[in-house]
């Protein structure tokens, strides 16, 4: 069966078998002919839904403090270089100020698994955003946790959550992973917060080490499965006081196939580009906005810690990654012909 038919197959019933599924993302992964043709259906599918209007997010980076020991972050536990912060309430509450000015009505607490912020602690913090910006939506990212926490950010006023699950292989997970963190456990907390009704973003690296192509496909079919309101997708890149340090990065060609083949496969997702396709190359959230992403996250940190969010080496932290140089990412995304809305930027039911 040729790619074309594939993708035309992909884009009337929004799903492939996995054999062929496998087929097309091999064909694509090799091919520009292909991915151009993925990217005009994607990009295509996007705009019946948004339009050319993309969705902005402020992103707070508000610790760097991790109880995890992942293989492939920068901020892992065991990482003794890093040069470790974390924001108080008024630091955060003074982030959101600075970016409701600018325009954004999302912002996204984003954060490694610290308990140094009590469960009650962050339900105060997310209660007083809430207060200061009722018509804003929070994200949240702050990792596993149970079911009663999840609740309690609930009801102080979390709306989305965002819990990449990595790989659906649990073998590649325990590649990934220290022992103490399992598939299981991930995909448990990603359906109790569908549970709990908050919108909920999942995803996984591109081209990590040991990933397969048959890999992705079991990853396509567990969103499939999970039903997502948002899919974070970006290239693998390694970090140099990592045990991947040494491993070859993800590349723009699978991170955009992948970017379109979930357009098609969800024409309502909300789909960023990501600072990493921005940091591999200097047009990456571009290209992968053309490629049907519809979302970008600048970053509404403090500068002086911006730098020390590490999780892969050259993290984009300054330029028109920065929340303050909207005008600059304005100019950018007008260059290829969208314009930056200014609202929530809800997931839209079909």
């Amino acid at each position: 069966m040729t790619s074309k038919l594939l993708i035309q197959q992909l884009y009337t019933e929004r799903q492939l078998p996995r054999a062929k599924m496998q087929m097309l993302l091999t064909d694509a992964f090799n091919e520009a002919s292909v991915r151009d043709e993925l990217a005009a259906l994607a990009r295509q599918t996007a705009q019946s839904v948004f339009g050319a209007k993309i969705y902005i997010r402020g992103l707070i980076e508000f610790t760097n403090y991790c109880r995890n020991n992942c293989y492939y972050c920068g901020i892992r536990r065991s990482n003794t270089s890093a040069v470790r912060y974390h924001l108080s309430k008024a630091q955060i509450l003074d982030c959101c100020r600075q970016g409701y000015g600018l325009g954004f009505r999302t912002f996204v607490l984003q954060g490694g698994e610290d308990l140094s912020y009590t469960d009650t602690a962050m339900a105060e913090i997310i209660a007083s955003i809430k207060e200061d910006h009722p018509e804003c939506a929070i994200t949240l990212s702050v990792g596993e946790r149970s079911y009663a926490t999840y609740k309690l950010w609930k009801d102080a006023g979390a709306d989305r959550y965002l819990l990449r699950h990595e790989t659906a292989s649990a073998e590649h997970y325990a590649q990934l992973h220290p022992a103490a963190l399992t598939l299981a456990n991930r995909k448990r907390c990603l359906y109790d917060l569908k549970a709990l009704g908050y919108q909920v973003g999942t995803g996984f690296m591109v081209g990590s080490p040991f990933q397969t192509t048959a890999d992705i496909v079991g990853d396509l079919a567990f969103i499939s499965e999970l039903q997502p309101q948002m899919i974070g997708i970006g290239p693998f890149i390694p970090h140099h006081a990592t045990p991947f340090k040494d491993y070859t990065p993800g590349t723009l060609a699978q991170t955009l196939t992948l970017i379109s083949v979930l357009r098609l496969m969800f024409p309502n997702v909300l789909l960023p580009a990501t600072t990493a396709l921005g940091t591999i190359v200097p047009d990456g959230r571009e290209q992968g906005i053309l490629a049907g992403a519809n979302v970008v996250m600048p970053n509404l940190s403090p500068a002086d810690v911006r730098e020390n969010y590490l999780l892969y080496d050259n993290k984009l932290c300054s330029g028109a990654e920065a929340a303050e140089a909207k005008n600059d990412l304005a100019v950018r995304l007008q260059s290829i012909g969208y314009t930056i809305e200014e609202c929530r930027g809800d997931y839209k039911e079909s």
